[in-house]
């Protein structure tokens, strides 16, 4: 590690698979900063200044936390005239207004490939900061989005996406996780990650290794955008399942019960997914009726964690 992430305050650095990183702060919170930004998934450009947000926002709320102050990233093709790059903007700032966060300013350049995000800096509670090595066998597992951005967003370019999929799928996108962070502090949750580019599988991977515990997932519980199986079945994913499925072997298993359908839009990119939340089984009528009482698109149990090597084990 370098020496300037080295610091008696930093409690989560470049070194681990956080979604943030954390220094601790003299109030007794914890600062939360992190940075994303990505090539447009979506042909709508105020969806995918809102998608873009969301997506950079997330890794907030995966840690527990606040969003409080964004700065833009941008890079925009030099042709592109202001009326397109406003409305990108708009989009994204009626995400970042429902956050409560302030935009403050941020940076744009030029660039062949558009690129869009927000570096995002956030708080939290330190007793309350979720962290991917806290998940304890027994714990629940909980998916907060459904699954299949990948398919949708891909099946887009080749105008294999249904309208209407693509519109429900955009509204899961753009949502925030913000109600589902709140949901797992109320519940007392041991570990969460949002799922974006690793995939379900990757992200669980993540947290079941530095957990140093197994997790079980239920295929037939898994959430699905409508009309992502339709495409998976299809061969419609991104380059990310391949990917991801070379690249998660030795740590992932997949029964063979499961389709090849279903294991490869797992292993998938998600863009703007839900959180993967290990919740204790005596927090789980609490964290159900936040979510039912909050914005959370769902709040399905997928799987539980076992005491065993740091593995993910879909069923």
């Amino acid at each position: 590690m370098a020496p300037a992430a080295e610091h008696a305050d930093l409690l989560v650095g470049p070194a681990s698979f956080d979604d943030a990183g954390v220094v601790r702060r003299p109030d007794g919170t914890v600062g939360l900063y992190t940075v994303d930004f990505f090539p447009p998934v979506v042909d709508d450009p105020r969806d995918y200044g809102a998608v873009a947000a969301a997506n950079s926002l997330s890794d907030v709320y995966a840690c527990g936390g606040e969003a409080e102050v964004v700065l833009n990233l941008a890079g925009f093709p030099g042709d592109w005239d202001e009326e397109l790059i406003g409305e990108i903007m708009e989009g994204a700032v009626e995400v970042v207004r429902e956050a409560g966060a302030l935009w403050v300013g941020g940076h744009t350049v030029r660039s062949e490939e558009p690129l869009f995000g927000f570096a995002v800096f956030g708080s939290a509670d330190e007793d309350h900061l979720l962290r991917q090595d806290g998940a304890r066998p027994g714990d629940l597992l909980y998916l907060t989005k459904p699954l299949g951005a990948g398919s949708i967003t891909t099946g887009i370019k080749t105008e294999a996406s249904r309208p209407e999929d693509v519109a429900v799928a955009v509204a899961g996108m753009r949502a925030l996780n913000r109600d589902a962070a709140r949901a797992a502090r109320r519940a007392g949750a041991h570990a969460a990650t949002d799922v974006t580019g690793f995939g379900l599988l990757g992200h669980a991977a993540n947290l079941a290794t530095n957990s140093e515990a197994t997790f079980v997932l239920r295929s037939e519980a898994l959430p699905l955008y409508p009309g992502a199986a339709d495409l998976a079945r299809a061969g419609v994913l991104s380059g990310g399942s391949a990917r991801g499925r070379a690249a998660l072997e030795h740590v992932v298993e997949v029964a063979p019960t499961v389709p090849d359908w279903l294991a490869a839009l797992c292993f998938d990119a998600e863009t703007s997914g839900g959180l993967l939340v290990a919740v204790p089984p005596e927090g789980a009528a609490a964290f159900q009726e936040a979510c039912e009482a909050g914005t959370v698109p769902v709040h399905e149990l997928v799987g539980e964690v076992l005491a065993g090597p740091g593995r993910v084990r879909l069923t």
